[in-house]
């Protein structure tokens, strides 16, 4: 029998959070829910959730707060569900490293579309292995799929989780452009929007600034201006 994927959500509105509950037990995922950022800290660990739902304004600390302790623990997907629509407020979010921003008031049918595809993406990239390829290399680089963590120099780099799939996204093509709609659409699904591409620009500008000695002059992440991304090919060790 197949294990449901586990969900906590974090929100401190007793109707929206019932509403959650509802929304999700129909589609068979197991859930807890918390109304504070500490009580969401204190349960990662024997909850293990596979997805997080975090609402940014908490009564006991702010939501990016949470974000940045949730990091230190765990890289799964974390969905922020808020009513702060500025943009601003989605990009810091995200840098602070959440996963993908849902605007309140929100439609079901939106919401459930994005977590399959958080939870796809998670999965996909635990089961690269079967696909022959344990990594990439490239330089002092690499990309361990199966582990699902980038090393540099052999220290991991931290990378939020939405950073690590678009590593592994475009490594997984090296030397081949991949157009900023291709990422968008493996990344964020079918509901991505206008506001992805301020995303991923974002979350590219982290990661080269987390991977590349220079972010200005990148040996490892190229920019077709206009077009996409291209990873530099790989250097197999039976090359001459």
């Amino acid at each position: 029998m197949k294990t449901a994927k586990k969900i906590l959500i974090i929100e401190d509105d007793p109707h929206i959070m019932r509403a959650l509950a509802s929304i999700l037990e129909k589609e068979g995922y197991s859930l807890d829910c918390v109304s504070t950022g500490q009580d969401a800290l204190n349960i990662v660990r024997s909850f293990s959730p596979d997805l997080f739902l975090l609402d940014l304004g908490l009564p006991d600390m702010d939501g990016l707060q949470v974000i940045q302790q949730l990091r230190q623990q765990t890289v799964r997907p974390i969905i922020i569900i808020s009513a702060r629509a500025q943009e601003d407020e989605k990009v810091l979010a995200l840098d602070y490293g959440a996963d993908d921003y849902v605007t309140k008031p929100f439609g079901a049918k939106e919401l459930k579309a994005r977590i399959r595809s958080a939870l796809r993406h998670t999965y996909l990239s635990q089961q690269s292995d079967s696909l022959g390829r344990d990594c990439y290399t490239v330089g002092s680089l690499t990309v361990d799929y199966r582990m699902e963590r980038v090393l540099k120099n052999g220290m991991d780099v931290h990378l939020t989780n939405t950073e690590y799939q678009i590593v592994a996204l475009i490594s997984g093509a090296s030397g081949q452009v991949l157009t900023y709609q291709r990422i968008i659409s493996s990344i964020w699904g079918p509901y991505a929007d206008a506001d992805n591409n301020r995303v991923l620009r974002v979350n590219m500008a982290n990661i080269r600034r987390k991977i590349e000695e220079n972010p200005a002059s990148p040996k490892y992440i190229f920019t077709d201006v206009g077009v996409g991304y291209r990873m530099a090919p790989e250097k197999r060790t039976d090359e001459s």
